[in-house]
């Protein structure tokens, strides 16, 4: 915990960057060394006359145990270089962010991620796009990473969480500064054991034009490949794709109305070389992760828990209602509807109407109750 405070520090710090937080560490092994560091020694390892006034000056007006006190208040996690749960992708791009501001929690399964990003102005039709991409993508195990602004951003992110799959957002901001604010519900949700909210940003920093295009980076870098749905010629996401391409990432567009100003920016990428785009299916075949998409959909297909378990027992590709099934299985008719709901968001079942449901599909091992581990208690 110590040591963290000392990476803090140095993100405070204006002017001392990747480049520098790598050269401080050769130099002195820790950051914590490093923080004691005199002028003579800063310029020994080759810091300019502006870093190092930049660096007293922070030091001495600092108050580091407070700075620390109030991340730890704000319930914020910091990931270092150091950290085993850095992000492995983000890690190895050029000048991967030292420090990271977390709310939620990154997972193993983040790995395969996948950027969709657009214009803030989008269309019905980039609307329904990014639904549909977005659902795909998270049925198949993929996490959605995106940038939070309005438009194409929200709804990926929105969508995600809806469909029961895993988003992360990148901040411009610090993380106590969400923006666009009406967001902020949409943040919790995402913390809420659906993903992980991420900035290199501090605390009461506000989200200024000049932190997007270092965000985009961090977008890309935490992803396999980069969707851009729609954009202007002059879009932040074409920043994005192009970080990506730098970052050898793949590059995917969604080709649109060429009358339409939103499609100028994915049709002239398409143009350039960019994937074209047509469903998700796309992009997994081009990233080939379709064992990764078999490997969750066999997940997907297995109840995860004794209700679940009994709900498929009393269940066929032929509808039942929503009642029957309650009195089937002994279950109160809420938790009946509650557990069919994520069975349905996982692919598992289908509503057909009328509150009756029905398996999506028949074959398959027989589900018993006494196999499945009791997560809800005894109902």
């Amino acid at each position: 915990m110590s040591e963290l405070k000392y990476w803090l520090g140095f993100n405070l710090v204006k002017g001392i960057g990747p480049a520098k937080v790598q050269a401080l560490i050769g130099a002195f092994g820790n950051l914590d060394m490093a923080w004691r560091a005199t002028e003579f020694e800063l310029r020994k390892i080759g810091f300019d006359q502006r870093a190092i006034k930049s660096f007293i000056a922070t030091r001495s007006t600092l108050d580091l145990d407070a700075q620390w006190a109030a991340v730890q208040a704000a319930g914020i996690n910091l990931i270092t270089w150091e950290s085993p749960n850095y992000p492995a992708y983000l890690r190895e791009i050029p000048g991967a962010p030292p420090l990271l501001y977390m709310h939620g929690m990154i997972k193993e399964a983040d790995r395969w991620a996948v950027a969709i990003v657009g214009t803030r102005r989008l269309t019905s039709y980039g609307r329904q796009v990014t639904r549909d991409l977005t659902i795909g993508l998270v049925r198949n195990g993929i996490t959605i990473v995106s940038g939070l602004a309005r438009g194409v951003d929200s709804v990926a992110h929105q969508t995600a969480v809806d469909a029961g799959g895993r988003t992360i957002a990148v901040l411009g901001s610090g993380l106590d500064c969400i923006y666009p604010s009406e967001n902020r519900r949409l943040v919790n949700e995402i913390v809420d054991g659906q993903g992980a909210v991420l900035s290199e940003y501090g605390l009461g920093v506000q989200p200024e034009a000049k932190n997007f295009p270092p965000r985009n980076r961090v977008i890309s870098g935490l992803s396999l490949g980069v969707i851009v749905v729609e954009a202007g010629e002059r879009s932040g996401a074409l920043i994005t794709s192009k970080f990506a391409l730098d970052q050898d990432r793949e590059v995917f567009a969604v080709p649109g109305n060429i009358n339409s100003p939103v499609s100028r920016g994915p049709n002239r990428l398409i143009q350039r070389g960019a994937k074209l785009v047509t469903s998700a299916d796309d992009v997994l075949e081009e990233l080939n992760l379709t064992m990764v998409a078999e490997k969750t959909a066999v997940q997907l297909a297995l109840p995860e828990s004794a209700e679940e378990a009994a709900l498929m027992a009393h269940m066929t590709t032929q509808p039942v209602h929503i009642d029957e099934l309650s009195r089937a299985t002994g279950m109160a008719s809420s938790l009946v509807s509650s557990t069919l709901t994520l069975m349905e968001l996982k692919g598992i079942v289908q509503q057909v109407g009328g509150m009756n449901y029905a398996r999506i599909r028949e074959e398959g091992p027989v589900y018993k109750t006494s196999n499945i581990k009791q997560t809800t208690g005894n109902k």
